[in-house]
């Protein structure tokens, strides 16, 4: 058995208690971004906008950072409407690894529902972007 991380650590005794997925098509984040340049700052936090813009085609991060969003309040069980999506912010360690941070409503939310620490995985296409994320509560 392989040894545990520090994360792993911290997951062992507690309980998945939601669980969200998501598949953006990239060509349509493209052509959204294309047609109304607010939705940037409407949708992504300032964060999210400085590294998906440095990257040459930014429509593959942006399209899969909103499915981790729509995931997340998937998983909360709201649909959209539940938070703005600015209170949900995909972050990037420097080794590539995502995670989530949520402030204002979307906190309350995962509050409520007893979420105290989320896992995220990302992947994505040229033409597709999925994002998959659980909710993990305090030890059972």
């Amino acid at each position: 058995m392989a040894p545990h991380t520090t994360w792993t650590e911290r997951l062992v005794g507690r309980r998945v208690l939601c669980v969200g997925t998501d598949l953006a098509d990239v060509a349509e984040m493209r052509s959204v971004l294309a047609r109304q340049p607010s939705f940037r700052a409407k949708v992504f936090t300032d964060a999210e906008r400085a590294y998906c813009d440095l990257m040459r085609d930014p429509a593959e991060r942006y399209a899969v950072r909103f499915a981790a969003k729509e995931a997340v309040l998937k998983a909360l069980g709201t649909g959209l409407a539940g938070a703005p999506l600015t209170d949900i912010e995909v972050r990037r360690a420097p080794e590539g690894k995502p995670s989530l941070h949520l402030a204002g409503r979307a906190a309350a939310l995962a509050e409520a529902a007893g979420v105290r620490i989320w896992l995220i995985s990302l992947t994505h296409t040229a033409t597709q972007a999925h994002a998959m994320v659980a909710g993990v509560g305090d030890e059972a």
